[in-house]
């Protein structure tokens, strides 16, 4: 991820709060539900996973590498889960030797990129040939919104733009799976639009276990409300067509010698 305007969640990892409940929202969880079930149908090999953040969506970590622009990041990430493949690297100039991944996932980065075409070159690049790319990105243009400027994001995609730019890189989109319906952008909207209105509460650092009861009660609820509330959001996603879907998740792969591959969708 470039810093060229800088991490808008760089403010937030100080705070463990944070940290701590990041892992319970709603959008994570089914995100990483989704790249998980797509893991697991492409098999195993060395894996990257590119602006992985504090919060990863690969589950199997062994033989997974993590990196992100952050450092901060990546030190929370070691110091609270072990995670000890930690690169500091920018998507754009990644620094590994070519064919050294079989898997690649990149998460909600490349919408974070001034420039994203070196992004998608480096990531081919290391790619080994017959692997398997997993990305995720907010889509349609249309949509975006006040929720993507408090984010930092410089542009959504539509899908047509997305499989250019992967077979522009010499990669094949093999699979494409709806994550997040309508209902995501309301709610996005929403919510940012109350944090800054409202500003956040409380920037010093605060515990991020034990604490006063009100806290663990304040905390308690906030993950269970993220539980329930990802029923009526998957409901969302299945019921929507995929031309109204808010994020979506592509899959394409580095042929082992000629291009072509059925393009399969579900």
């Amino acid at each position: 991820m470039s810093a060229a305007r800088g991490n808008r969640f760089e403010e937030f990892f100080a705070d463990d709060t944070y940290v701590v409940l990041k892992n319970f929202l709603y959008n994570y969880l089914l995100r990483k539900r989704a790249i998980g079930i797509c893991l697991r149908g492409v098999g195993k090999g060395p894996t990257l996973e590119i602006g992985s953040g504090l919060s990863p969506t690969v589950d199997d970590a062994q033989g997974t590498v993590f990196s992100d622009l952050s450092f901060a990041a990546l030190k929370n990430l070691k110091d609270r889960r072990g995670m000890e493949m930690c690169v500091v690297a920018d998507a754009g100039r990644l620094p590994f030797k070519p064919d050294s991944f079989t898997r690649i996932v990149c998460s909600e980065v490349l919408e974070h990129i001034p420039d994203d075409l070196p992004a998608f070159r480096e990531m081919a690049a290391i790619l080994r040939r017959g692997g398997s790319l997993i990305l995720t990105f907010p889509h349609r243009k249309a949509y975006f919104a006040c929720d993507d400027r408090f984010v930092r994001h410089y542009r959504r995609y539509e899908l047509s733009e997305m499989e250019d730019r992967l077979r522009g890189a010499g990669l094949i989109p093999v699979e494409i799976v709806k994550i997040l319906g309508p209902l995501e952008k309301l709610t996005m909207i929403l919510v940012t639009a109350g944090i800054s209105a409202f500003g956040r509460r409380g920037t010093g650092r605060r515990p991020a276990s034990g604490g006063g009861v009100a806290e663990r009660i304040i905390r308690q609820t906030f993950i269970g409300l993220n539980r329930l509330y990802r029923l009526p959001v998957r409901l969302d996603n299945w019921l929507a067509p995929r031309a109204l879907s808010v994020v979506l998740l592509i899959r394409a792969v580095r042929p082992e010698q000629c291009p072509g591959a059925l393009h399969t969708v579900r």
